[in-house]
Parts: C-alpha cells; structure tokens; sequence
C-alpha cells in the first residue's frame, strides 16, 4: 500500500478519508479524458480503479469505488462526459461502474497477497481486474440494456481489448515509480 496506516495511529479515519477524496477526484478527472464511442466512452477511468485497488488495498480501494458511485448518484458530475446522477448507472455504462468495485476489490486483495512487489505479477493482476470490468460491462450490456450477446461483444469488449493491454503495461510501471517515490519521500 502506497500509504500505509500505522499500528496505533490516531489519524486512521483521517487518512481513509483523504486519501478516498483522493482517488475520487482522480477517477472523476480520468472520466474527462475520453474517447466518444457508440454505447460506452474509452476513459482512462479503469487504470485509475485498478491502481488504486493495486495502492489502496482491497478494503479502501473498493471503499474509493462506492465513494465514486456516490459522489455521482447524487449528481456530482464525477462520470465521463460533463454527467452525474442517476443515468449512467442505469445506461449502458452501468455494469462497467458497478465492476469498477469488484475489479478494486480484486486488484487490492491480489496486491495485498503480494502481487504488486513484481511488474509482471501487478500486469497480472490488473488484466484480472480489468476481466472483472468488462465481464460486468458485458454482462450488462447484453443482459440488462438488452443489445445481446454478439451486440455488446462487438462494443462492450472488442474496442477496448488493445487499451486494456496498454493500461495494463501503464498501471504495472506506474504502481512501482509511485512506491519507490513514497519511499524515498518518508
């Protein structure tokens, strides 16, 4: 974990708290870096997820997810596109948000087990997380939205494989150079 709390440490709930306005602000900055696409924007919203699952732990990291999930149910335009309130989780994107969750869950739990000490094993367990996203997004798609399987296939996974891949290489360079950062900070 990026910022570790400490046994005893008075500034527990302090900590959890800004460091979830933290990671909500830079999911809700990486909603506005989008591509348009039919259905669901390319956002660089899922590398933000899976590292702060990856930095964050499972615990605080999905903590960070509902937080987000909050912030724009209740209108705060945290989603891509100038967009809160109830709409995109209940739209196509729906499932993919909903995943956001899990996918931290996951990565932070893989992390706290030891995965991120090494780059290929973090690329490991972020490409997980991002199954967790897509398999979600997917699910809803073709189940929820109604466009079916061979539909939501061909715009819920197909145009995002290749980006996943590279925020995968990005994610697993990132986690590193911010610990050694960190570490050379305390």
């Amino acid at each position: 974990m990026l910022w570790p709390a400490q046994a005893g440490e008075a500034s527990g709930v302090a900590r959890a708290v800004v460091l979830v306005l933290l990671g909500t602000a830079l999911l809700a900055l990486s909603a506005k870096v989008n591509l348009p696409l039919p259905y669901v924007p390319m956002t660089l919203q899922t590398l933000v997820v899976l590292m702060i699952g990856a930095t964050y732990g499972w615990r605080l990291g999905s903590a960070t997810m509902v937080a987000y999930l909050a912030e724009g149910a209740i209108g705060m335009p945290v989603f891509a596109g100038p967009v809160g309130g109830l709409v995109p989780l209940l739209g196509p994107t729906a499932g993919y948000l909903l995943g956001f969750v899990a996918a931290a869950f996951v990565t932070g739990l893989l992390s706290e087990r030891g995965w991120d000490r090494s780059v290929i094993w973090l690329f490991a367990a972020m490409a997980i997380g991002h199954v967790v996203i897509l398999a979600a997004g997917f699910c809803w798609l073709a189940f929820g939205a109604g466009l079916g399987v061979e539909k939501a296939w061909l715009v819920g996974i197909v145009p995002f494989i290749a980006a996943t891949l590279v925020k995968n290489a990005l994610g697993a360079a990132l986690v590193p150079a911010a610990r050694r950062a960190a570490d050379r900070r305390g």
